[in-house]
């Protein structure tokens, strides 16, 4: 355990002081979070760094930094329930039947696993089902707890299921994803079940010839593809045009790329009522989140039928890039003196333009947020974690 700074772990490059514990195995990190949690301090998990915003202050406790790598390859098996895992190392349960005729494959990936070399790795293999994520920063670990997702695609399609070192009983449990809460952005473990994922379980297609994509859900990838929305590409072709849609957006890390210094998208996409975006100016980007219910015609007079099933909860997502565009804040802005800025190339990124602060990043995050607020009614949301501070 060392005293490092945070901005040197974080690829916001922002963020005080803290004792930091690199874990480059599974037994290395149960043991030292169990040691961690019995002492009563203070704790956090940091993966790849990409998805955090840490105060100038530091954080007065020990981060549990994961580091583990490995990629292996898992027997089809049957498993129905969550149960604690004896020794940690046990990893042929699965939970639901996979039979070999559907031409799947289970995977078992290390919490500290770079998750861009995850993708790669299972590119190079034939394995479909995680093509489209190429790109994004981060640990494997992290992933499930913020459900990534791009270009059409979730982590929730594929993951099987994590294994999970949880904080109130101190065991290992294995975790299907069912079991998750899964949702855009989100999870039980992002909304507070704390404790440490220490290795994360996937389902991926097998190919004998070509690996195909999944069907293509994203416009804009179908668009560079030159296909359409529910065609089917190489991965490796599939991965190719993802990645370079993520570069001409600053979202992918690179050192010759001054607007990849951020942590990826500052605020998640706002998901509202449908009665909500129908007040939004008609050239507002919008997605449905569920299947819209048919309009009800009735003559004068006549009471209409109850609303179906969930039909009350029918949300739509809007953009919130245009959001940001159209309350007036232009890419590349910045407030007065600041070294923080709105990226050159994507409204939703804001960037370290060279020995920012937190407090810099975080003063204008709450500025763009005031303005979108007071044009449209929407409250952005961060989509990172704030570690000491609050916008």
């Amino acid at each position: 355990m060392s005293e490092r700074l945070l901005s040197e772990l974080t690829t916001l490059r922002v963020g005080g002081p803290a004792e930091v514990v690199d874990l480059s195995t599974e037994a290395d990190i149960i043991a030292a979070a169990l040691e961690v949690w019995g002492s009563g301090d203070d704790w956090m998990v940091l993966g790849g760094g990409s998805n955090v915003v840490v105060s100038d202050d530091g954080f007065e406790g020990t981060v549990l930094r994961t580091v583990s790598r490995g990629i292996e390859v898992l027997p089809p098996a049957v498993r129905t329930s969550s149960i604690p895992l004896v020794a940690h190392r046990e990893t042929a349960r699965v939970d639901r039947e996979v039979s070999p005729a559907e031409s799947t494959v289970r995977i078992r990936v290390q919490a500290g696993h770079p998750w861009d070399d995850l993708v790669a790795e299972t590119v190079e293999r034939g394995w479909s089902g995680l093509e489209a994520l190429s790109g994004i920063p981060g640990s494997t670990g992290a992933s499930p707890v913020q459900n990534i997702g791009a270009y059409g695609q979730e982590l929730a399609a594929t993951l099987h299921a994590v294994d999970f070192l949880d904080y109130l009983t101190g065991e290992v449990v294995r975790l299907p994803a069912s079991q998750l809460g899964l949702g855009y952005r989100t999870s039980t473990i992002k909304q507070g079940r704390q404790g440490i994922v220490t290795a994360v379980e996937f389902t991926l297609g097998a190919h004998e010839g070509t690996a195909l994509s999944h069907p293509l859900g994203y416009a804009q990838l179908a668009q560079a593809l030159g296909a359409k929305l529910g065609d089917r590409v190489p991965i490796g072709v599939l991965r190719d045009a993802v990645l370079e849609l993520r570069r001409s957006k600053g979202m992918v890390l690179s050192a010759d790329d001054p607007d990849s210094v951020s942590a990826g998208s500052f605020f998640t996409n706002p998901v509202v009522s449908e009665r909500f975006a129908r007040t939004m100016p008609a050239d507002a980007p919008r997605w449905p989140t569920g299947e819209r219910q048919p309009d009800v015609v009735a003559p004068l007079g006549v009471e209409l039928p109850a609303p179906a099933p969930g039909e009350r909860d029918y949300r739509v997502k809007l953009s919130a890039a245009w959001l940001i565009e159209h309350a007036g804040i232009s890419r590349g802005f910045r407030l007065t003196g600041s070294r923080a800025a709105i990226s050159s190339k994507h409204s939703l990124a804001i960037v370290n333009t060279g020995g920012a602060s937190a407090t810099e990043i975080l003063e204008l995050a709450r500025y763009v947020r005031a303005l979108v607020q007071v044009e449209f009614g929407v409250l952005l949301q961060p989509e990172p974690v704030l570690v000491g501070s609050t916008i």
